[in-house]
This record gives structure tokens, C-alpha cells and sequence, in this order.
């Protein structure tokens, strides 16, 4: 059951004051305030003309039935406890989250960091916030924060912010974070999977938040209007507990810290008080349903909920321009090249303080911005190969090439761990990444990759050289073994 407070109403100061006549008069006694009635368990909820309104009222855990107990006595009688049936498909898919990962494009070595938020004004998207709405500028700052090859981020935001704004407006506010990579997360059907999947999540008072501590995610909180919840809800403990977001400091310093000093055990009480049936709400819930019309459950049929689903293949995708630092790691050995990529919404100074890195910026050829492919070393594209609109990869790199005199490297991704690279100087290669010891693919962008060619390249070293032995790619702590072989 939800455990938010109902917003208080205030009556502006006008700001008159009457003027003090000398004569004092004995204060009359203050009444004392009653307590503010809780989200959901309030008579004004539940009641109508005295009487309960539902025949049943579900709960998930004890301690709701004895705040419900205090704020509605006469609706206790019909509180049924059945457990959480999201939580019992949740605990069902955790099994599968390197799934869920890959669904997302989470390369191994990645962080993925999960942005959520609840429909209030006191949420992350809310404006309760002096300065604002956070979210929609905490979110592109992330993506310049965050090196694009070690972090993935996506957004969960509640169905009444989609509903209460629109998909059009929300699209919107959000579209510089989202050429920048973000993943909007669907609200109904795949939140719980990204959690599932999630290395940290930032968020608020929501029950998503609540769900990620619960299965021993890393939290930091965002928001957290702690006036507005009843002081004695597993919500507001959490509020207690969880670290909190600053965020005007250093976002990856702070996401890193959570990730690397979360004690599981930290949101045991979260998880204690989520259900108290684990794995049973099924069988419970089914059993009241039956009960209330009356009829025998079905003998030997037992009762199931329906399993999460495996999301569709959705790697990031980056239309915002990408700045990309290379540097080759040793530059008598063999080709090793280290690269950081980062979205880049500006022509700003170049996240380095080394010596020995190069930039270049790389440039999707679907940019909003069409005088950014003037200036870029590398135009991407993704694209199957066989694509007839575009593709074949020889024919649209030949034309990229043909069309944009200062493009060094044409890339024209097709798939996973694999990408087609023509050179100014004619030379088309073929860039295919060594799967893992699991036999899967490499889920590192490709346009990584084809940025280590480049460093190469523009380091003075030869196409023989990478044809002949391939090169690794560093992104992170991760390295990529790439082979280079001349197209056909």
C-alpha cells in the first residue's frame, strides 16, 4: 500500500499586519492538529457513508494492517494479506539478469545506471525543488559525466508522468539526453527488468526505488520529500538510510562510491517489509478471489503469475555529437589503442588532463544538427547490411566519404561486435570484435572501435599493420580484441 501523506494546503501570507494596540490578550489554546491522513489507508479513501467501499482490501505485509488499523478501523475487518505479486515476478526473473543486461546493450564491464522517478511534486521529476525540475537536467549531465563505453543509462518514469504530460512533451524535454544514449524504459511492461539489470539506481520516494533497495540494489536518492510520508512507513526508513544524490558534485564520483561500497545488507528491513509471503502471492491472491465469489479454487491447477519478458535488443544509440579521446598505449608494440568517448552537446575543452591523448569527434549521420558532419573525423551509421535504403556498407561509405571531404572514417555498423570502415584513402575493412569465452557477441559499440582505427591511423601507423595482427581496444578496465580484415 502507498504510503504517501496527502499534500497539505497552505494559505498565503498577505503580508498586512495589524498594528499592536498595547492590550495583550490571553492566547486562546491551540487545538492540536491531527495527524495528516495517510495515501490509501484514510477513511476518505476507503470509506463511503461509514462503510467500507471494497469487500477486500489487499496488503502486502503486517505492519500495513496495523497502520491501516490505526488510520481507518472501521476497513481492517476486510484486509486481506496476500504478499506482492511484482515483487514474486521480480524475485522469479532475478536468475536472468545478464538477460535483462543484454537487452540493454550493458557490455560486460559496464555500469548501468537506472534513473527513477514518481508522479508528485516532491519527486526526482517533480518542481517542489527551488531551482526547478532536476531530472531533465540531470539527465544529460550524466551522459557528458559518464564515459559512453563504461556506463549505460536508462529512465524509468511513473505512467502518470507519460499520461499526466504526454509522450510528445516528455519525448521533448528529454531530447538531448536521449541523442546522448539515454533509454526510456516502458513504464508498464519493462521497469522491472531494468532494475533487475541495474548496477545503481538514482531515484526518490517511488515504490521502483523501493523495489531496487529491496533486491539489494545500490540507491542513492535524487528527491526525497520526507515531510510528505508518514514517518512510520518502510518509505520513509528508507528516506533514513538511503545515501543522497548531490547533484552539482561530481555524478560519476558519486555513482562509482555507491557501487563499490554497497553492502547488500543495507536494505535488509526494505526487503523484509515488501511481503510477507515471498513467492506465495499467487496461491493467496487466488484463493481470496475465489473466496469472494464464492466457488472452489481449480483442483491440481496451481496458481501462476505470468513471467517477466525478455525486452527487446536495444543498444544505445548516440545522434548527439561524440567526443572521442584515443591514445595508443604503447606505440612500439602492437596496436593497442585506449579510447573514452563522451557525448559532447557543446564545443567545450576536452574532458583530459593526460598527456598523449588525441580527439576527434564522432558525428551519426541522422544528427539534428546537419553542419556537424562537416566537421566530423568519423560519420556513423547503424544499419543491417542488407538494408536497401542505405545499405550496402561499401556503397553508403563510399558516398559518406564522397559527400563530406573532412571525414576521415566512414563506419557503418551492422550488428553487434561488427562494423564496415572505408578510409580516406580508400581502404574498406572489415571490423569484428572476438566474442567472450561464452561464445556471445562483444556488445561494446563498434563505433569504439572504429575510433581506435582512427588513433591509429592518425598516429602515423599503417592499415598493414591492423590487418595483420587486429587491435585491441581499451575502454575502461575492459579490453576488446578486434579483428581487421580487407572487405571484399
Amino acid at each position: 500500500m502507498a504510503t504517501i501523506r496527502d499534500w497539505p494546503h497552505r494559505t498565503p501570507d498577505t503580508g498586512h499586519r495589524t498594528p499592536d494596540t498595547g492590550h495583550r490578550t490571553p492566547p486562546a489554546p491551540v487545538p492540536a492538529t491531527p495527524p495528516a491522513p495517510v495515501f490509501g489507508l484514510s477513511p476518505d479513501w476507503l470509506l463511503h457513508d461509514g462503510r467500507p467501499l471494497a469487500a477486500a482490501t489487499v496488503l502486502s505485509h503486517p505492519e500495513q494492517l496495523d497502520r491501516l488499523r490505526a488510520a481507518c478501523p472501521e476497513a481492517a475487518g476486510t484486509a486481506v494479506l496476500a504478499g506482492d505479486p511484482c515483487y514474486d515476478r521480480i524475485l522469479a526473473a532475478l536468475p536472468h539478469r545478464d538477460r535483462f543486461r543484454r537487452a540493454l546493450g550493458v557490455a560486460p564491464g559496464q555500469r548501468l545506471v537506472v534513473v527513477n522517478s514518481t508522479w508528485s511534486p516532491g519527486s526526482l521529476f517533480g518542481d517542489d525543488d527551488s531551482e526547478g525540475d532536476l531530472l531533465p537536467s540531470l539527465l544529460p549531465r550524466l551522459a557528458a559525466e559518464l564515459p559512453a563505453d563504461e556506463y549505460r543509462t536508462a529512465a524509468v518514469l511513473h505512467p502518470n508522468i507519460w499520461h499526466g504530460h504526454g509522450p510528445g512533451q516528455l519525448r521533448a524535454w528529454l531530447d538531448r539526453a536521449r541523442r546522448a544514449g539515454l533509454a526510456l524504459v516502458d513504464p508498464l511492461e519493462d521497469w522491472r527488468q531494468a532494475l533487475i539489470a541495474a548496477d545503481c539506481v538514482i531515484g526518490d520516494h517511488g515504490s521502483v526505488t523501493y523495489y531496487a533497495a529491496a533486491i539489494g540494489r545500490p540507491v542513492l536518492l535524487g528527491a526525497f520529500p520526507g515531510g510528505a510520508l508518514d514517518p512510520d512507513s518502510p518509505v520513509a526508513a528508507l528516506g533514513r538510510t538511503a545515501p543522497r544524490l548531490r547533484p552539482y558534485d561530481d555524478l560519476r564520483a558519486q555513482v562509482d562510491h555507491a557501487v563499490d561500497h554497497h553492502d547488500p545488507r543495507r536494505f535488509r528491513a526494505q526487503a523484509r517489509h515488501v511481503s510477507s509471503a515471498p513467492g506465495r502471492s499467487a496461491a493467496l491472491l487466488r484463493r481470496a478471489f475465489y473466496g469472494l465469489i464464492g466457488i472452489p479454487e481449480p483442483a491440481g491447477r496451481p496458481a501462476l503469475l505470468d513471467p517477466l519478458r525478455l525486452p527487446a535488443y536495444a543498444p544505445a544509440e548516440r545522434t548527439a555529437p561524440v567526443r572521442v579521446l584515443t591514445r595508443l598505449t604503447d606505440a612500439s608494440g602492437p596496436p593497442e589503442i585506449s579510447v573514452v568517448r563522451r557525448t559532447a552537446d557543446d564545443d567545450g575543452p576536452d574532458s583530459c588532463d593526460g598527456i598523449g591523448w588525441d580527439a576527434h569527434t564522432s558525428v551519426h549521420e541522422d544528427t539534428p544538427e546537419p553542419g556537424r558532419l562537416r566537421v566530423a573525423d568519423l560519420v556513423v551509421r547503424y544499419a543491417a547490411a542488407d538494408d536497401p535504403r542505405v545499405g550496402p556498407p561499401a556503397a553508403w561509405t563510399a558516398e559518406i566519404l564522397g559527400r563530406h571531404p573532412g571525414c576521415a572514417l566512414a563506419v557503418y555498423v551492422t550488428g553487434p561486435g561488427r562494423c564496415t570502415v572505408r578510409t580516406r584513402g580508400s581502404d574498406l575493412l572489415e571490423l569484428a570484435a572476438r566474442p567472450g569465452a561464452d561464445g556471445r557477441a562483444d556488445l561494446c559499440d563498434p563505433a569504439a572501435y572504429a575510433s581506435a582505427l582512427h588513433g591509429w591511423l592518425a598516429g602515423g601507423k599503417s592499415v598493414e599493420e591492423v590487418v595483420a595482427g587486429g587491435i585491441t581496444v581499451v575502454t575502461g578496465k575492459v579490453r576488446h580484441r578486434v579483428d581487421v580484415e580487407r572487405a571484399g
